[in-house]
């Protein structure tokens, strides 16, 4: 298949995600002293029919997903004490990476996929371009996998944050979507 827009690879990695206390600060950080974005929020958000192992989810996030090259960043500040995969990891070890996240054409097959490799469906929920499942491979990967599900919405929405940061000058470094 031929890349996304945004210049990563169908199949591939195309985002990395940090679960952090404080998005704002965490925003500047990333703006400031790393030169990736903008970044643009996603406040309180929950997906659509929301599944945390096995359970209806009711958390919530705050959300701010930039770039920095062709890597889309996502910072994801948990807002209550539902559970959740981002709360685990803050209960586990604070803020810090979180997942890979992977473009996926076939979300059911590359769980049933992943699941024969150890992997456990985590988390999964719908998305305003399509949906997305997280994989919990155990604590001696790095972090979880979230699919992504590959589609024309996504590539039209990563590919317009991309650009977005392309000459970007370091002005209106949050924005909302």
């Amino acid at each position: 298949m031929p890349d996304f827009g945004f210049g990563q690879p169908h199949g591939g990695i195309i985002q990395t995600a940090f679960v952090v206390r404080d998005i704002h600060e965490a925003v500047r950080r990333w703006t400031t002293e790393l030169g990736a974005g903008p970044f643009f929020l996603i406040p309180h958000w929950r997906g659509d029919n929301p599944v945390y192992r096995g359970r209806p989810s009711a958390a919530a996030v705050t959300i701010a997903m930039g770039f920095a090259g062709h890597m889309q960043i996502e910072l994801i500040q948990p807002e209550d004490d539902h559970p959740s995969v981002y709360k685990e990891l803050m209960d586990r070890s604070g803020p810090g990476f979180h997942h890979f996240g992977v473009a996926s054409s076939d979300i059911d097959g590359d769980i049933a996929r992943r699941a024969a490799d150890g992997y456990v469906l985590a988390f999964r929920a719908g998305v305003r371009s399509g949906e997305v499942a997280y994989l919990d491979g155990g604590p001696e990967q790095p972090g979880m996998i979230e699919l992504i599900e590959a589609t024309p919405g996504l590539d039209e929405s990563f590919t317009a944050m991309w650009r977005a940061s392309v000459g970007w000058d370091g002005r209106d470094p949050l924005r909302t979507r």
